[in-house]
């Protein structure tokens, strides 16, 4: 039944126990994290098929198979699969991001064996069916039509597609009106055979949960029975960042919706920890530089931050503002000389030690909850890393050094090497 087993270190500290992990005789990847104190548990399964893995034609069919297995499974219908958790207090959510697609569940911790039997049912035995894709194709239909009148989400889907170019880190996750309403019912059947399947999937579970009690109730759900299958391990091309470019879009509103952004380095790069630290200084909160200059002394924007993200194979950092067009360049250029600033002359020690305390509080703060918590235990095999107990990754953020943070500001926060993208009125 259990093809291997291991936990992962605990911490000294902090009292965590650790993360545990078996691989089922399937392959399927069970990890789970014990919280004592709590009476809820979350637990997600996390599938290795995302709009990463999709051919520009298809742009959009990993979303569309993570909203028709909604619309019913061998065992429930649309409203019993919304019924069955909701009905117990419960929730049950999914998305598909770049490089996987989850399910999820959050649940007292009596009801586990529902939440597993459900994202059981939605994982592996979903009907599929010709009539559904119908209706789900109008919904997303709306769901683009949503973002497009959404100017401050839209820009966000610009860049990446003006940063990545032609590789899948640029395409829409929910894809586009035409591969949304060309999408053949056998595409997404192909998908679901081809990448569904135990040794494809990682299950987490966080909360008041044993890992030998997971175990029983995947194993009585019937996790255990499903056939491995023959499917392939999905790959995608290395990416390549587009020549830095700067273009705008032209469209009727109040305001100009502007992103700055470049690459920056993968999820298992140790500099990540620095970069997430440098970005909170540099726009991440009111005592940000960013703010204070662009909205404190200079009243340009009400809206003006930082976002960063970390995949396999690469990551992404940059900036937004939202402005007037009448203020639109002043604003642009606000953030340029900032951005120098900080590519010059990068940050000095009480600064250094302003951001160490806000990102170690913001790390510790988040561990709080059991879905956060669920995250990190999947983390540990979707980004194939070892599992670092909350004192190991404050230690590594106390390491940090002021050349450090120079280093990747030089690397990273050079204007010249942002990809602009502004929407709204010339």
């Amino acid at each position: 039944m259990i093809a291997g087993s291991a936990t992962l270190p605990a911490a000294t500290r902090s009292g965590e126990r650790g993360v545990e992990r078996t691989v089922l005789s399937n392959g399927l990847t069970v990890l789970s994290e014990h919280i004592p104190g709590v009476r809820s548990i979350s637990i997600g399964a996390w599938v290795r098929a995302a709009s990463l893995h999709e051919p520009r034609e298809r742009m959009g069919v990993s979303h569309m198979l993570e909203h028709l297995v909604f619309k019913g499974t061998k065992h429930r219908s649309a409203h019993q699969i919304a019924s069955a958790l909701e009905s117990l207090g419960g929730s049950l959510d999914a998305y598909t991001a770049r490089e996987h697609t989850c399910f999820q569940a959050r649940v007292l911790d009596e009801h586990l064996p529902q939440a597993a039997d459900v994202i059981l049912d939605l994982v592996f035995r979903p009907l599929l069916r010709s009539a559904d894709l119908k209706l789900e194709r109008k919904v997303i239909l709306e769901e683009i039509a949503m973002v497009d009148d959404t100017p401050d989400d839209l820009v966000f889907e610009l860049h990446n597609a003006a940063l990545w170019g032609a590789h899948p880190y640029g395409y829409s996750i929910l894809g586009t009106r035409e591969s949304v309403a060309g999408m053949a019912l056998e595409s997404i059947r192909e998908l679901h055979e081809r990448a569904y399947h135990p040794p494809q999937v990682v299950v987490a579970a966080s909360g008041n949960v044993e890992h030998a009690a997971l175990l029983a109730v995947l194993e009585a759900a019937g996790w255990n029975d499903v056939p491995r299958g023959n499917g392939a391990t999905l790959h995608s091309p290395a990416p390549v960042p587009a020549v830095p470019t700067e273009q705008h879009v032209a469209r009727d509103g109040q305001q100009v919706h502007v992103v700055f952004g470049s690459a920056t380095v993968r999820h298992s790069d140790p500099r990540r920890y620095t970069l997430m630290l440098v970005d909170n200084l540099f726009g991440g909160g009111m005592s940000s530089r960013l703010f204070q200059r662009v909205r404190e002394e200079l009243g340009l924007a009400y809206s003006v931050y930082t976002f960063q993200s970390f995949h396999v194979d690469a990551g992404t950092h940059g900036v937004y503002v939202g402005t007037a067009r009448d203020n639109a360049e002043q604003a642009i250029a606000a953030v340029r000389e900032e951005l120098a600033r900080m590519a010059n002359d990068g940050i000095g020690d009480a600064e250094l030690a302003m951001g160490k305390q806000q990102i170690k509080g913001q790390i510790t703060l988040s561990m709080e909850g059991v879905t956060s918590r669920m995250y990190r235990a999947a983390a540990v095999e979707l980004f194939d890393e070892p599992f670092l107990p909350l004192d190991e990754v404050l230690a590594k953020i106390d390491a940090i050094t002021v050349q450090d943070t120079r280093d990747v500001c030089a690397e990273f926060f050079r204007p010249e090497l942002q990809t602009l993208v502004s929407l709204g009125p010339s």
